[in-house]
């Protein structure tokens, strides 16, 4: 294996790796891609407050997420087409999560199915659904991840409607790749990628496919898709949908005060400072930047994590911090995945783990849990910049 240091020594290996239109996914934003690019830059602002002649013997990054214990707060977040990005890739990042003892979150725009992965992994993962307005799908893929022995439910409340991602467009971006010009000659340059995805018979999105009346091709999803995202989602339906499931639930897509205060007041186990990684709402403020103020309103009354940026454990230390109970991490283990397969999520999760222990260290704590506000440094108005 080569010598990895940093996310960004996967990134690298990634991109050389993956088909242009699969890294173009995960690495753009919507429209200007303002956002994308400041959920990133605005952990800069963020100063770390050293301390020493601490006693950093038996120290430990292990913490619980809604009651579940894990290694580090750090789950993998829901990304759709991860399968594309590695063949099998949900399988392979479901393993690499469990063996390292932290949570995996199946999309339902997955290419791997609920059934692949409870069939490869031997512990409970979580399964995140759409706001759809469809009830029949809604109630089948519930009892499916039911089946699967899923232990909680991610539901996304950030995408009523899709925002614009350019990049996506161009490339003319579906699973498995349309065999235009362009495309045919970008994957003669990614052939080890190309062997393995000839090797698996998981190409399709297989929550969907087989399991929706009429969509068995990428054209007849994405009109199945376009129809079924719900531009009349309110609470009384995020409620609807968390009574489906009748366990614990998450809410991924807050990113506001008051909208924290609703999903709390409707008994929601824990809530997701996001705004789906900068590709829905261009303008939007960072996650980061968002989260003191959530986890202030909110956190007595329910588990408060970010997600969005962090490429670091040093990321993951200043959002708990700054407030957060947990932290999801999505495309900083997709970098892991398309560079190396199960290794490279390994090797994602290992370096997090290792820059959030050693700086947890550095600033004198010994338990995640014990991070806090007095372990980091603001710029004088980080938190009431924008009003």
């Amino acid at each position: 294996m080569p010598v990895i240091t940093c996310i960004d020594d996967l990134k690298r290996r990634y991109r050389r790796r993956v088909p242009r239109m699969f890294y173009d996914y995960a690495e753009s934003g919507s429209w200007t891609e303002q956002t994308f690019r400041e959920n990133v830059t605005d952990f800069a602002e963020i100063r770390l407050r050293q301390k020493i002649a601490v006693d950093m013997t038996g120290r430990s990054t292990a913490t619980e997420m809604i009651g579940q214990p894990v290694a580090m707060p750090v789950a993998l977040a829901p990304v759709g087409l991860t399968g594309m990005q590695n063949a099998d890739g949900e399988i392979k990042a479901a393993r690499a999560a469990e063996a390292f003892g932290v949570p995996f979150t199946l999309s339902t725009m997955s290419i791997c199915s609920i059934e692949d992965v409870a069939a490869h992994t031997s512990k409970p993962f979580w399964f995140q659904i759409y706001t759809l307005n469809d009830d029949t799908f809604n109630r089948a893929i519930i009892g499916r991840a039911k089946a699967a022995g899923c232990s909680a439910l991610v539901i996304t409340v950030d995408l009523q409607v899709l925002g614009q991602r350019h990049k996506d467009l161009k490339n003319g971006l579906s699973a498995p790749p349309k065999l235009t010009i362009p495309t045919m000659l970008n994957l003669a340059t990614k052939w080890a990628w190309g062997i393995e995805m000839l090797q698996t018979k998981r190409r399709f999105f297989g929550n969907i496919v087989g399991h929706v009346e009429g969509v068995s091709d990428p054209s007849s999803l994405s009109a199945w898709t376009a129809e079924k995202f719900d531009p009349a989602l309110n609470w009384d339906k995020i409620r609807k949908l968390m009574d489906m499931w009748g366990g614990k639930v998450i809410l991924k897509g807050i990113l506001d005060v008051e909208d924290a205060e609703k999903a709390a007041a409707i008994g929601a186990d824990a809530i997701v400072v996001s705004n789906h990684g900068g590709r829905q709402l261009d303008g939007a403020l960072s996650s980061i930047r968002m989260l003191p103020a959530i986890a202030a309103a909110v956190g007595g009354r329910t588990e408060v994590w970010m997600d969005g940026g962090i490429r670091s454990g040093q990321d993951v230390l200043k959002a708990l911090a700054l407030g957060a109970k947990g932290v999801m991490i999505g495309r900083a283990f997709v970098y892991g995945l398309g560079a190396m397969g199960e290794a490279g999520v390994m090797k994602a999760l290992q370096v997090i783990h290792k820059e959030l222990d050693v700086s947890m260290a550095l600033c004198g704590e010994t338990k995640a849990g014990s991070l806090g506000r007095h372990n980091v440094l603001l710029p004088a108005d980080f938190l009431d910049r924008y009003r």
